[in-house]
């Protein structure tokens, strides 16, 4: 209903704030102790401190794959630098492989039930699998060779120093290990073995397959949580020289630059290797024909394969004689890195048309937005997962036999490739402690997948980013959620808090709150700030809001401190206009108004079907008060009129006579979470007009507020997030008035589900 309000001269300077207790839940305070406190290695601004700090860890290492037996063996040099400020009296080195030892505590706590049906893939787990895993050390020496005291604890193995390694210094060691490879397929994992029954040959996927060396930072001391499985590395940069010896036959994959192609590539191999560097579409160094010829034979004799990698924190390879390999330069700034790719006949026509592509493209736009990939090589390796390293990655996404595959495949295929690849940014080059923040990674790397991904097609069905595909989430049960900043061996519904949340609060971000400018500036100088560097997430907090001026402590708060969801409602809306104290206007519109209010039903009927009231039919009966008009425009009352204007000045006579509606609306916060208020109004002429509200309404009561609208066009209605960019959890209180939301049932008869893929229906 519209309301009449009077417009006072000279004493309505501004609207009247209501008062109204404070309500407050710490919403808006600033994050203070939740942070950790700045100092010389890590500033208040989120930058790397003028005394920061990070060790160094060489690797020379020579490894060999016993195919016959799925073994690894390897021995290694480790020269370890000293550049904190700290004397050492041990090193913690990794040994990831332990978590496949059969007391490894992975499977120690891993919880299940028992099923009225049980297959032999279910019931592996629970007996046992029989498998001798694990990093079998067999000698820890010096540099002169004198044996070192080391303790195995599970997965981190402490190596004992004869005496302290001090500020500076450098320190020389060397470890003799090997262990037996698992059947991914059978154990899962992020690395090892796959073998095809169709050919009898071996895909290798090498990965936490050396004893490597703990992150000692400023932060945290040494990093030496144990590894059950699922959070991912923590590991310091350094440079490495790789032999790798496998059977002859075999192609090998890795991470670095490959230093001895003469004596492992053919002629014509190293000729199409070059021509790869200036082509416009990926060359095809390994036909498919060439390796279904090897798979026919396995050689018996083994060929070494020397890589170096300088300035990476890990080192993965792949091996196998099935793989086919294509290549393709991609300009990066002023360099031309490699993208290729390695890929058994299973994985064709796919990854032959789409993975090069996908790692090239990947390239191109983490690049814009973060910092020129600055390593000579990116490798997709399709292996039947998905698992990113420096410079490799292993992703999947095979076709059925005949060549066809579904929609989701091809873009499922397509996503995890530009999942693993942007790895190589975040965390490969940003070097979060994945073992504690896996969000750090993962959510930051799926957030520029989704970048990728749309830069790749304005209609990718991208899976993670989009506000409203958090929704489910975000109003799931609280007992299976928790905060962000939650280590990753607690976290229930792990895809969702460590990928999607994350990814979609960025994304928020950076449509919703601060807009692509600032917020695309800061993402950048986050990444150039802590290019090959060990960032924590106030170092992430605080570089947002250094480089561009957006106080974000309550988005931080929120999002990544609480379960709390968003759910803004409208609760009221209330018309307001001028009353114009004209009473040639006002008083019909007075008096229309006091009729209709008390006007009831039985008047309207006996206007239709009853004979004439005695009044009417009786002259007697009617007096003064039956011709009375209270609303009569009279002399007085227009010179009351013309008084009332001679009281305004000009401003407020114009403001009179300005056609102004007002709406006043009120909200209320019921998911918690406070958020930006958008309000798109629809108005009696069809037209519309979007209104953003910075969540600062939120600030002096964080639960409800009332804010006026004023248009000169008659409202007719309001929709709050009408392009569903803050993940509000109920769209059902977003309009006013109120509308009722179809919910859709289908009618149908039982038929057999039709194929997923429609290109082998086709066929």
């Amino acid at each position: 209903m519209r309301k009449i309000f009077l417009l006072a001269g000279a004493l309505l300077a501004t609207v009247a704030v209501k008062a109204q207790d404070r309500n407050h839940a710490y919403k808006f305070e600033q994050m203070g102790t939740l942070l950790p406190t700045p100092n010389v290695y890590r500033t208040a601004s989120g930058a790397p401190g003028h005394m920061y700090w990070q060790q160094q860890v060489d690797y020379v290492i020579d490894v060999e794959l016993d195919e016959s037996i799925h073994r690894i063996n390897g021995k290694e040099k480790i020269t370890y630098t000293n550049n904190s400020p700290d004397q050492l009296t041990y090193l913690w080195v990794q040994l990831d492989q332990n978590m496949r030892a059969e007391d490894s505590d992975t499977y120690k706590t891993e919880t299940g039930s028992m099923e009225d049906k049980m297959t032999k893939r279910s019931l592996t787990p629970i007996l046992g699998y029989g498998f001798d895993g694990g990093h079998k050390i067999q000698s820890v020496t010096d540099a002169s060779g004198k044996a070192m005291k080391y303790v195995i604890n599970k997965t981190m193995m402490r190596v004992d120093l004869e005496k302290p390694i001090k500020s500076g210094e450098k320190f020389e060691f060397n470890i003799s290990w090997y262990y037996n490879i698992n059947d991914r397929l059978l154990m899962g994992g992020r690395g090892g073995y796959e073998t095809f029954p169709e050919d009898g040959n071996t895909l290798y996927t090498i990965t936490q397959w050396f004893p490597r060396l703990a992150v000692y930072s400023d932060s945290d001391g040494w990093q030496h949580k144990q590894f059950l499985g699922r959070g991912e590395f923590a590991l310091p940069f350094g440079n490495y020289l790789v032999r790798i010896t496998v059977p002859s036959d075999h192609i090998v994959a890795s991470t670095g630059e490959l230093q001895n192609a003469e004596e492992v590539l053919t002629a014509k191999q190293r000729e199409l290797f070059e021509k790869a560097k200036t082509a416009t579409r990926p060359v095809i160094i390994v036909t498919q024909k060439e390796a279904e010829q090897k798979e026919k034979t396995k050689a018996k004799d083994k060929k070494t394969w020397i890589y170096k990698a300088d300035n990476v924190r890990d080192f993965a390879f792949g091996s196998s004689r099935k793989y086919i390999w294509d290549a393709m330069g991609v300009k990066i700034g002023d360099r031309t890195v490699m993208a290729m790719s390695y890929y058994p006949k299973e994985a064709n026509p796919l990854y032959e048309t789409y993975s090069t592509e996908a790692v090239a493209h990947t390239l191109r736009v983490y690049s814009k937005h973060t910092i020129d990939y600055p390593y000579p090589v990116a490798i997709s390796v399709e292996a039947s997962n998905g698992m990113e390293y420096p410079m490799i990655c292993f992703n999947y996404g095979r076709p059925e036999k005949d060549g066809t595959y579904s929609e989701a495949i091809k873009y499922g295929m397509i996503s995890v490739i530009i999942h693993e690849v942007g790895h190589n940014f975040f965390p490969m080059i940003v070097n979060s402690d994945e073992r504690q923040w896996t969000w750090m990674d993962e959510g930051l790397n799926s957030f520029m997948q989704f970048l990728a991904e749309q830069e790749w097609d304005k209609n990718y069905p991208s899976r993670r980013g989009p506000a409203a595909n958090m929704v489910s989430y975000m109003k799931s049960s609280k007992d299976t959620q928790e905060p962000i900043m939650t280590n990753s061996e607690q976290i229930i519904q792990f895809g969702n808090n460590a990928y999607g949340k994350p990814a979609t609060a960025l994304n928020i971000l950076r449509e919703t709150v601060m807009g692509r400018e600032l917020f695309d500036y800061a993402f950048k100088e986050y990444a150039r700030r802590w290019a090959f560097k060990h960032p924590n997430p106030a170092d992430l907090f605080r570089t947002m809001e250094d480089a561009s001026g957006v106080d974000l402590d309550w988005f931080w708060k929120g999002w990544f401190y609480t379960t709390e969801n968003v759910d803004i409602s409208i609760d009221d809306m209330k018309w307001y206009v001028f009353d114009s104290k004209n009473p040639e206007v006002e008083n019909p519109r007075m008096a229309k108004e006091k009729a209709d209010a008390k006007r009831h039903v039985s008047q309207t009927i006996n206007e239709k079907t009853a004979p004439k009231s005695a009044v009417e039919s009786r002259a007697e009966l009617r007096d003064f008060y039956n011709s009375y008009n209270e609303f009569e425009v009279t002399a007085e009352s227009k010179a009351a009129y013309k008084k009332y204007l001679e009281s305004l000045d000009a401003e407020e006579k114009a403001m009179l006579n300005s056609g102004y509606n007002f709406y006043e609306l009120s909200f209320s916060n019921k998911g918690g979470l406070v958020m930006p208020v958008i309000l798109n109004f629809t108005f009696k002429d069809g037209s519309k007009e979007m209104v953003r509200i910075p969540a600062e309404v939120w600030r002096m009561n964080e639960k409800e507020f009332t804010k006026v609208f004023p248009f000169k066009k008659e409202v007719v209605s309001v929709e709050l997030d009408p392009q569903r960019e803050t993940a509000d959890v109920d769209t059902e209180n977003n309009y006013w008035p109120r509308q009722m939301l179809p919910s859709r049932f289908e009618l149908y008869k039982y038929e057999r589900r039709p194929s997923s893929n429609p290109m082998q229906k086709k066929k």
